[in-house]
């Protein structure tokens, strides 16, 4: 099984667990919401679309409010089943490709939205995928950020994300990098710089 897979299928659980109504670190969004974006992903690519593009954004938001709708049981289950044999995601390749960040970070999102939260045992395999997903990520989603981004592991590998006279490394578990490059601030990081830099670093707006 692989991260996307394995993400996919212990989110599912604790969608099981949460309920529906439960805070997730998406601004705005309770745990229904969060489950019917995924939904969307893998089901509606005329709604898919206004997830990255603003003009199609209220069509992905009466598609999302609709599907967000439905019983909790069987939405989790269009969750936890994926999308369709003829989806490309279907492909365990491109499931890696495509979803590891997406779920490994909504994973997160919904396990952080409740107090209390402690980050996950390491585990190799997920640690190297969210790694590589960081990196890959970091530059649409840092683009924003006035200031040139070093993301740094705990053991040492390191990689400059982002250009700057200013510079700040940020060092984390691979899965806090990721997190971090998507935009979340509950995350378990430390900053070293100029403290001017780093304060422009945190206001910043991170993510998609």
């Amino acid at each position: 099984m692989g991260v996307a897979a394995e993400e996919r299928r212990q989110l599912s659980r604790l969608l099981d667990e949460t309920g529906p109504d439960a805070p997730t670190l998406c601004e705005g969004w309770l745990t229904r919401d969060l489950a019917a974006h995924l939904v969307v992903r893998e089901s509606r690519p005329d709604a898919a679309l206004g997830i990255l593009l603003p003009p199609l954004a209220w069509h992905t938001r009466r598609v999302q409010d609709g599907i967000a709708a439905q019983p909790w049981s069987r939405l989790v289950e269009r969750v936890r089943r994926g999308p369709a044999w003829y989806w490309p995601t279907s492909i365990g390749r491109l499931d890696e490709l495509t979803n590891t960040a997406e779920f490994l970070v909504h994973h997160e999102d919904v396990r952080r939205g409740r107090p209390g939260w402690e980050p996950r045992p390491a585990d190799p395999a997920r640690g190297a995928a969210a790694w590589r997903a960081a990196r890959g990520a970091a530059k649409l989603n840092l683009r924003r950020v006035p200031v040139g981004v070093t993301l740094r592991t705990t053991d040492g590998r390191e990689a400059t994300v982002r250009g700057g006279a200013e510079q700040v490394t940020v060092t984390g578990d691979p899965v806090e990098l990721l997190l971090f490059v998507f935009g979340r601030d509950a995350v378990r990081v430390g900053f070293e710089g100029d403290s001017t830099a780093v304060d422009k670093l945190e206001e910043a707006g991170r993510g998609i």
